[in-house]
């Protein structure tokens, strides 16, 4: 097992294991605290803003949840705030005297077989997601992973927890980015709700969110049916990710999971522990 150390404290058996999810948008934070049927217990959520660091605030929380030690598991499809985060871990580790070691999650860390052309160009995040699902999935059932983020993915995991790949498009705040920079007129819409938009929108502003509204409602409905149809089992269906509200209600028993990645980040930390 390789780490990556900060500072190391290889005897202390208070070291409090944290999982990082570094996102376009977001770091997910989060504390494993124990492992119940196979999936990771997690507790302490804490998020930050992956362009504009709060670092006093993650320093007054990352001493609150581990005073002695911390090691850091960390799953990242943003180079620059992964590098940041484990900046900041670094300064916090000098200043306050905090043991620290930080280890990279690969996808050779997840128990999940990947049948893509090349796994090692598959968002971590993906992967985390579907590995997760593939354990909470009923037994003999494939899982499909609905990850409604920056960009929003669409992923097929078979009953025998093989990863077949899916599909990718922009997420709501990067689709009215897109029209606002592609365009002369239009405006960044940056209030695009969580209710069902109004057809037929009677502003730019308004019709630029029922576009975008309806149009990700349909392109992920319309995946999902694409998905059912390419797995010989039935399939369990897994919603997560901030714009997971664009969706809802639009798909029949899906399972709302906000913690999916983080839980699949959970996983590899067992798996590289031996917890």
């Amino acid at each position: 097992m390789m780490f990556g150390d900060v500072s190391e404290d290889t005897c202390d058996d208070r070291r409090t294991t944290i999982l990082a999810d570094v996102g376009n948008s977001m770091v997910k934070l989060a504390v494993l605290s124990g492992v119940r049927q196979g999936m990771p217990c997690l507790e302490d959520h804490y998020n930050l803003d992956s362009h504009n660091f709060d670092c006093e605030g993650f320093e007054n929380w990352l001493m609150t949840v581990a005073s002695v030690s911390a090691e850091f598991h960390i799953a990242s499809v943003y180079e620059t705030a992964a590098t940041r985060l484990e900046t900041s871990v670094a300064a916090v580790s000098a200043a306050r005297k905090l043991s620290v070691r930080k280890q990279r999650v690969l996808f050779s860390h997840l128990p999940i077989e990947v049948m893509t052309e090349d796994p090692r160009h598959v968002g971590i995040d993906r992967l985390a997601a579907a590995t997760a699902a593939s354990r909470l999935a009923l037994p003999s059932h494939g899982a499909i992973v609905i990850d409604c983020g920056t960009a929003i993915s669409v992923d097929l995991v078979s009953s025998d927890r093989q990863f077949l790949g899916g599909a990718i498009l922009p997420g709501p705040s990067l689709l009215s980015r897109l029209l606002a920079d592609g365009t002369s007129l239009l405006p960044e819409v940056l209030s695009l709700g969580d209710t069902l938009p109004v057809m037929p929108g009677r502003s730019t502003s308004s019709a630029i969110v029922a576009g975008i509204g309806f149009g990700v409602r349909g392109a992920v409905c319309r995946l999902v049916d694409e998905a059912r149809k390419k797995v010989d089992a039935e399939v369990d269906v897994f919603l997560t990710g901030g714009w997971r509200d664009t969706v809802q209600g639009e798909i029949p028993s899906v399972q709302e999971l906000p913690d999916l990645v983080l839980s699949g980040i959970g996983i590899a930390a067992i798996e590289i522990s031996g917890l």
